[in-house]
């Protein structure tokens, strides 16, 4: 006789076993998700023009998703933007003309990676200078708590007698 799934484990080791077959089956099917990404424009013409798409799509960012290409993401207006790509490409536009398009309609954060000009410096320098700021301020308590005077410093507990 089968044993019904839904049965509650017996030992420690059935509920262990059960537990990781679980887990990978969730691990499995997280790993499948960029799959379910489905691009409803047709194939292009000829393979380069295919490949150029293809490559366009994963240089520019879904703004609904944020950090998802417009490639891998299924929200409808990474749709729109790929029909417009796709259209473009068919009109015979160029790459630089594309995603001078887009820039020009939704900004330079459209881009996955945006040009270093001066109005993005603060964006391409603001991790360092986070990480600058954070180093200069454990100094700063460092030093700090080396200067305390000897009175200040907590007494151990041999010092009571």
């Amino acid at each position: 006789m089968l044993r019904s799934s839904t049965a509650p484990c017996t030992t420690a080791r059935g509920c262990a076993l059960r537990a990781l077959g679980f887990c990978a089956l969730l691990g499995w099917l997280a790993a499948c998700v960029p799959a379910f990404a489905v691009d409803s424009e047709p194939a292009l013409p000829n393979a380069a023009l295919q490949r150029r798409y293809e490559d366009l799509t994963h240089q520019l960012r879904c703004l609904v998703c944020q950090d998802e290409t417009i490639a891998d993401s299924t929200a409808s207006l990474a749709a729109e933007f790929r029909a417009m790509v796709h259209d473009q490409l068919l009109e015979g536009r160029s790459d630089a003309q594309i995603k001078a398009y887009m820039v020009a309609r939704y900004g330079d954060y459209i881009l996955l990676r945006p040009p270093v000009k001066p109005l993005t410096w603060l964006l391409w320098a603001g991790p360092f200078l986070l990480l600058l700021a954070g180093a200069l301020l454990v100094v700063r308590i460092a030093r700090r708590h080396a200067r305390l005077p000897d009175a200040l410093v907590p007494l151990q507990d041999t010092d009571w007698d």
